[in-house]
């Protein structure tokens, strides 16, 4: 099998859907003569948003596993804003900054760029350097964020002349709080500048959505589209093995995954109020699994959403997947931020997986709207469209009372599986 060097920071134990990603490209990979070999960071000098040591049990014994030293800035962070958790990606769980944490992100921003976790770099490019001479490796690829994992790659292309796949997930400069790192023009100028050099230099580019492969084409030039393919996240059906019978007696909606406030889904919760006020509060049920806002906290235990919402609190993978097959119904929301249309978040493919219907809130025109248009499973609807979600989620209600185990039918969601995805990124990676 040819060997290929895969040098992502977010690996287990870290949580996320990062780690997902790559957990289940590694699973799959052998399947198409591929051996992965792993490059990660020392989880004892890693900051982690997230854990989730249940992932480690889907990584096979026979993938082979190596780790770099780090130093990382986010241990002295904690200490100095006295904040318990690393920053969440978009800053999730930093509702209001305070002034040391603005003064933190100003540091982040134009001392660490393009970000924080850099100290990583000069220990993992010596480990890949080490392991593609021992292993005959010609063929590397990098996963980010974080972004400077990318420079890893560049440089790696640069002096020893490798095939290099760049797997950028998210936007890089355009990232919808990068104005949120109070950058200098300089630290600006300089970050823009090492995005560039990756997405020019790269043999090819990976990315999760059509918008964000637009987005990055536009940056390299006439050959843009033709360097970039878009593989996107995805669902393993081996997750959804366990079947959960449904005895739920009353309609019950999940929503899984970090609500920050800039998702606005008063809309929803509003619909959700209405619902209750023409049907009664004892018919429903609303379950948040994972990270809440404080300000959506406040806002449902002030209304009369409180008395059939419950808040689960961060899960592991697996038990997150079990609230999605016990669910009546999904609810999914994007950040209304800019660029939104291309936030393709990797649970709305469990979504999918889970064969329950998805109401959901964001644009309308987005990469995430087109696939459930695809798969037949729900509608997007806009932040305020307060009356349709009405409409909409009254017609699945009165579904459900004639017929409790409602699934989905159709069948374009298996496009979206691990396995299916793995086989479209084995065929960028050349056979020597």
């Amino acid at each position: 099998m040819k060997k290929v060097l895969i040098i992502t920071y977010y690996w287990p134990p870290s949580g996320g859907g990062g780690v997902q990603r790559w957990v289940k490209f590694v699973k799959y990979l052998p399947k198409y003569q591929i051996e992965p070999i792993v490059l990660t960071v020392s989880p004892d000098c890693a900051s982690y948003a997230l854990i989730d040591s249940s992932l480690s049990q889907e990584v096979e014994p026979t993938v082979q596993v190596f780790y770099a030293k780090s130093r990382e800035p986010f241990n002295f962070y904690k200490k100095l804003t006295a904040k318990k958790e690393i920053p969440f990606g978009g800053f999730a769980n930093e509702d209001n900054p305070g002034f040391l944490q603005k003064v933190s992100r100003f540091i982040r921003g134009n001392f660490f760029i393009p970000d924080a976790r850099i100290g990583w770099n000069s220990f993992a490019y010596e480990q890949a350097e080490k392991l593609i001479k021992e292993f005959g490796i010609t063929t590397v690829i990098t996963s980010s964020p974080p972004h400077s994992t990318q420079l890893i790659g560049l440089k790696l292309k640069r002096k020893l002349g490798i095939h290099w796949i760049a797997d950028l997930r998210d936007p890089w400069t355009d990232i919808y709080y990068y104005n949120k790192m109070y950058h200098s023009q300089m630290a600006k100028r300089i970050d823009r500048k090492k995005e560039l050099e990756v997405l020019q230099n790269a043999d090819s580019i990976v990315v999760v959505s059509n918008s964000i492969k637009e987005l990055f084409a536009s940056k390299v030039g006439v050959n843009g589209n033709d360097k970039i393919s878009v593989v996107a996240n995805g669902y393993d059906m081996d997750d959804f093995l366990d079947r959960y019978p449904n005895t739920n007696s009353k309609f019950t909606i999940v929503y899984t995954g970090t609500l920050a406030e800039n998702y606005h889904i008063e809309g929803f919760l509003n619909a959700m109020m209405s619902l209750i006020n023409n049907y009664g509060p004892s018919k429903f049920a609303l379950q948040f699994v994972g990270r809440v806002t404080e300000k959506y906290r406040q806002f449902i235990e002030g209304s009369v959403l409180n008395s059939i919402c419950n808040f689960v609190g961060h899960v592991d993978h697996k038990t997150s997947i079990g609230f999605l097959q016990q669910a009546d119904a999904l609810f999914l929301a994007i950040p209304d931020v800019s660029q939104n249309e291309g936030i393709l978040t990797g649970k709305l493919f469990e979504y999918l997986a889970a064969r329950r219907p998805i109401v959901a809130v964001g644009p309308v025109d987005g990469d995430a709207s087109a696939i459930i248009h695809e798969c037949e499973a729900g509608k997007m609807f806009e932040y305020t469209d307060e009356k349709l979600i009405v409409n909409y989620l009254t017609i699945m209600y009165l579904k459900w009372i004639e017929s409790p185990s409602q699934y989905l039918t159709g069948r374009s969601y298996l496009n979206y599986s691990r396995e299916e995805l793995t086989k479209k990124l084995a065929e960028m990676i050349p056979i020597d």
